[in-house]
């Protein structure tokens, strides 16, 4: 099928052949690092709002994992929707505009943090052009549940995706990040999408354990089947899981690794998001020990999600170099 962006995106030979050599480190949770500098991202729109309000925040954030070690910045655009911009009274120009410069801001970030870090050997530098799913933009924690998917299809599903991942592609990321998708349409359309536009992704489902120990999508869909769906779709790189708990990771990584693809893994720290509070609860229960069970099972891009924080990849990054 024709592509609008194949070959346009120059990183990304160069990721995809780091890939396949050994693991690659991810950086952690975006908001929560911006948070723990003192940003308010207790808005609709989270991290995203800080594209218009405090750019150099984002490039402070950015630096401060690839300091630790991670070698791809995943830009702030999970909740920076065309619709979402609109609902906080930025109109589809200046919204365009803030998405698009997402990924300039992650790439200065990540390339100042690799000089700071100076890390031996390291490779890198790579941008993640983040793609929340349509949950996000609703700001409602649907993200975790995917009940949305019975109103709003897949045809649908790929409009509202469309205009963000051709505004990433252009502005240079190496690679999408479709992430934290909780059903099998979404998925379903997130694939298609890219395979008619030609722009390499990364498909990451959130996902849990059924009683009998079967990994499921929130939508309660069997995640072997929706991974499955990208087996043989060649922009797809990457198929997992993030945004979930630690204990959800291993199973996963079995599941996702039978679709033939490298597998990505980025959990949540363990604690959990109360959409109605807005706010964390448990204790965290992320450990770089489980990382290299990962790498064993197949995960070849290995970081972190919400309330991981550039101490925490530092920690992964000794544990994928060990």
């Amino acid at each position: 099928m024709p592509s609008l962006y194949r070959g346009t995106m120059a990183g990304m030979p160069g990721l995809v052949d780091a890939v396949r050599s050994g693991p690659v480190l991810l950086d952690g949770g975006l908001s929560t690092e911006l948070e723990a500098r003192g940003n308010d991202v207790s808005s609709a729109l989270w991290s995203a709002l800080l594209l218009r309000d405090d750019p150099a925040a984002i490039v402070a954030a950015h630096r401060s994992f690839a300091a630790a070690g991670a070698q791809v910045a995943t830009t702030a655009s999970y909740q920076a929707t065309i619709e979402g911009f609109a609902a906080a009274g930025i109109d589809a120009a200046q919204a365009r505009r803030l998405i698009a410069s997402s990924v300039r801001l992650a790439r200065e970030g990540q390339n100042e943090g690799q000089e700071e870090g100076q890390i031996e050997g390291q490779d890198g530098g790579w941008v993640a052009g983040s793609v929340g799913p349509y949950g996000a933009m609703l700001a409602d924690g649907s993200e975790y549940t995917g009940e949305y998917v019975r109103d709003v299809g897949v045809a649908a599903l790929r409009a509202f995706h469309r205009p963000r991942m051709e505004l990433l592609a252009e502005a240079g990321a190496d690679v999408l990040a479709c992430e934290t998708v909780p059903a099998a349409a979404e998925a379903e359309a997130l694939i298609a999408e890219a395979d008619a536009l030609g722009v390499p992704i990364w498909l990451s489902l959130t996902t849990v354990l059924d009683d009998d120990g079967a990994v499921r999508t929130r939508r309660g869909e069997l995640a072997a089947d929706v991974y499955g769906m990208a087996a043989g779709v060649d922009s797809v790189i990457a198929v997992g899981v993030n945004c979930s708990a630690p204990a959800v990771v291993g199973p996963t990584v079995a599941a996702a690794a039978a679709a033939g693809k490298p597998v990505v893994v980025y959990p949540n720290s363990g604690e959990g998001w109360d959409a109605e509070a807005r706010s964390w609860t448990g204790s965290p229960g992320i450990s770089a020990d489980d990382v290299p069970g990962w790498i064993a099972g197949g995960a070849r891009l290995v970081g972190g999600c919400c309330r991981v924080r550039p101490q925490d990849i530092a920690a992964i990054a000794a544990a994928v170099v060990t």
